[in-house]
């Protein structure tokens, strides 16, 4: 019962009170530990400019790979251990202090409210003509550059990071907290912190292979989960459920990572449409063309998402207790 009251008051501060300030959010205490560890980071060199990265010395590859597993377990360790021990020390001392303080732990291991603020923003923008301030506010959603995005290209990219982000912004951070309570959930938040930085090709192609790796495991359930549910959103909100279960099938395996196609490909047949990141991936039909509105159904079927992954979690919570 514990949980479910954690879990319902830290639902309830995201609804009301979206998200932490940047001095206090944890998440940018992440990045910024993890800007300072990557700068002192083996690196990669270049020998020519149409050449092939090649590594400075025989060993920097493996020490690069070693830095970066000793660099993702001390960040891990470094947010999750004190959460661990400070909730264990509450937990004793009063039940109170112990719920309220570890939904505020919890809280900012997701972003139910934040994300869909940036892409209704967006939609409004677009809908306003404002490409340059979309494309801006856009940034704040995707790492791609946003800069020379048409309009279909700003709606398809808006589109494909709500759904992305419903597991990696929701479903899965309440999957590790159900599994492993708050500090599972901040665990995963510093892992899905760290893919987003470093677990990119290039310079620090070996640094960020742990963190990128791990995030892939670490999704393998929610997202296939988050996908699910999003088909059954689809049915209960009027849209074309047996579409986005067909879409998902069909095209979950055509993006680079093994997860985020599921969530995306679910969206892109539950409002019949298209969604294409140049030169990497075309998931969808184009039933219906790339319009700001559509970001408005995806935000809906995002909600239900939510709506139901919040009552799957209270039924097993109530399921274990009866049990």
């Amino acid at each position: 019962m514990e949980l479910l009251l954690i879990l319902l008051l830290a639902v309830a501060i995201d609804v009301l009170l979206g998200e932490p300030p940047r001095p206090i959010h944890p998440v940018v205490w992440v990045g910024k530990l993890t800007s300072l560890l990557e700068r002192i980071a083996p690196t990669l060199e270049e020998t020519h400019p149409t050449s092939p990265l090649i590594w400075r010395g025989t060993c920097s590859a493996r020490g690069q790979l070693i830095y970066g597993v000793i660099m993702t377990s001390l960040i891990i360790i470094v947010f999750a251990l004190p959460v661990y021990f400070l909730l264990s020390f509450l937990h004793n001392l009063s039940t109170i202090a112990y719920i309220f303080s570890a939904a505020l732990l919890l809280k900012p291991t997701f972003a139910l409210k934040e994300l869909r603020r940036a892409a209704l923003r967006v939609q409004l923008l677009l809908t306003q003509e404002s490409v340059e301030d979309a494309r801006t506010n856009l940034s704040a959603l995707v790492s791609r550059d946003t800069q020379d995005l048409g309009n279909p290209e700003l709606v398809s990219a808006t589109i494909e990071s709500v759904a992305e982000n419903v597991c990696d912004s929701f479903v899965a951070p309440l999957f590790y907290f159900l599994l492993l309570g708050v500090p599972g959930a901040i665990a995963y938040r510093v892992v899905n912190t760290l893919d987003a930085m470093i677990g990119y090709h290039g310079k620090y192609e070996y640094l960020g292979k742990f963190a990128a790796k791990l995030d892939d495991i670490l999704n393998f359930v929610p997202a296939r989960l988050s996908a699910l549910l999003l088909v059954i959103a689809a049915y209960l909100c009027r849209r074309d459920g047996r579409n986005a279960w067909r879409i998902m099938l069909r095209d979950h395996g055509k993006t680079e990572s093994p997860n985020a196609g599921w969530t995306m490909g679910a969206m892109a047949g539950a409002i019949r449409t298209r969604l294409q990141k140049k030169d990497c991936y075309v998931l969808g039909d184009s039933n219906n063309p790339l319009l700001p509105r559509l970001i408005g159904s995806g935000v809906k079927l995002l909600d239900i998402t939510a709506l139901l992954w919040i009552c799957l979690i209270t039924g097993v919570m109530f399921f274990v207790l009866a049990a």
